[in-house]
Formats: C-alpha cells, sequence, structure tokens
C-alpha cells in the first residue's frame, strides 16, 4: 500500500537536478514505486516521477486515464519505469497543453513528438521496449523531462501559450 506523499513544487533544488540511476530494485524502489502511484492518485496526476516526491531517482509513473485534470485522456494499464531510455522520437511534433503537479495553478501548449520508443525496466526488473503515441507519449516525455531537471516550462516556445488553470479549465468547458 502506498502513501501519498509531499508533491515538490516549482522553486524546489530537487526539480532541477538530472536523477541517479537505479542500481537495484530493492524494496525501497518498490515502496517507492507504490508512494508514487498513490501520490499520482490522490492528486488527479496522469503520472509522477521520483524528483517530484524529493526523490532524486531515475523512476516515474504513468496513470493515464480519463479524470477531473484530463478528462479526455486515454485509458493506458498503470506503467512503472525504471531507468527510462528515449530510443527515437517521430519527426512529426504536435503542440498540446500540459500541466504539471510541481507546477499548480498554471497550464502551457508544449510541442512534443507525436510517437516515441523507449526502453525501461519494469518493477520486476524485465527490460520492456514500447511504442507510445499522443497523449501517452506526451506524458511520458513530461515525466522523463523530471529526471533530466527539466520541466513543461523548459518547452514553451511562447510565453502567451501559458494559461492558468482556471481560463484553462473555462475553455475546456466551452
Amino acid at each position: 500500500m502506498g502513501r501519498v506523499l509531499e508533491i515538490a513544487q516549482l522553486g524546489h533544488p530537487v526539480l532541477r537536478k538530472i536523477a541517479e540511476p537505479v542500481a537495484e530494485i530493492d524494496e525501497n524502489i518498490q515502496q517507492l514505486i507504490d508512494d508514487l502511484f498513490a501520490t499520482s492518485e490522490a492528486a488527479n496526476g496522469a503520472g509522477i516521477a521520483a524528483p517530484q516526491v524529493n526523490v532524486s531517482s531515475r523512476v516515474f509513473i504513468l496513470t493515464i486515464k480519463p479524470s477531473p485534470r484530463y478528462p479526455d485522456a486515454p485509458e493506458v494499464e498503470p506503467t512503472a519505469v525504471i531507468n527510462p531510455e528515449i530510443l527515437w522520437v517521430s519527426d512529426n511534433t504536435v503542440k498540446d497543453w500540459e500541466g504539471c503537479l510541481s507546477v499548480p495553478g498554471i497550464r502551457g501548449k508544449v510541442p512534443r513528438p507525436d510517437a516515441i520508443r523507449v526502453r525501461y525496466q519494469t518493477r520486476k526488473g524485465d527490460t520492456m521496449e514500447r511504442e507510445f503515441a499522443g497523449f501517452a507519449a506526451r506524458v511520458f516525455l513530461h515525466e522523463h523531462d523530471h529526471l533530466e531537471g527539466l520541466t513543461w516550462l523548459d518547452h514553451v516556445e511562447d510565453n502567451r501559450d501559458i494559461v492558468s488553470e482556471q481560463e484553462f479549465m473555462r475553455a475546456l468547458l466551452d
């Protein structure tokens, strides 16, 4: 059973550090994964990375499904990702809205590749290669950025593409 952890907010140094590789998938990493799932679920996230809960390890989880924050999200099996590598990104880039549990209150339009191929370890230690497209690719890349000390704000091309959460939700409902 996972615990809901405090989420580091923009400005906290852990969010700007390159996370350390996981050498061994031990009980601490298993507990971290359970805590990430619980924390993402409690915050209606589509995923969360270890640095966002003040742990500088190359681990994140995907919890992609429709929610109040992402009502049109597809349903993707909950996934734990350890030591991810981006193997390929499509040439096709799509600019779409992103938000972040560590950057509350605002959303921004962020250009990202529309499809990716990745390699990572599962929580069982198996190596997995997968392709993601659309929103799932966006979320994977967003969480991977946290392992590199980046946030979606680092990718925004124009400050006019940043809006308050309130205005974003209003436009979504219109």
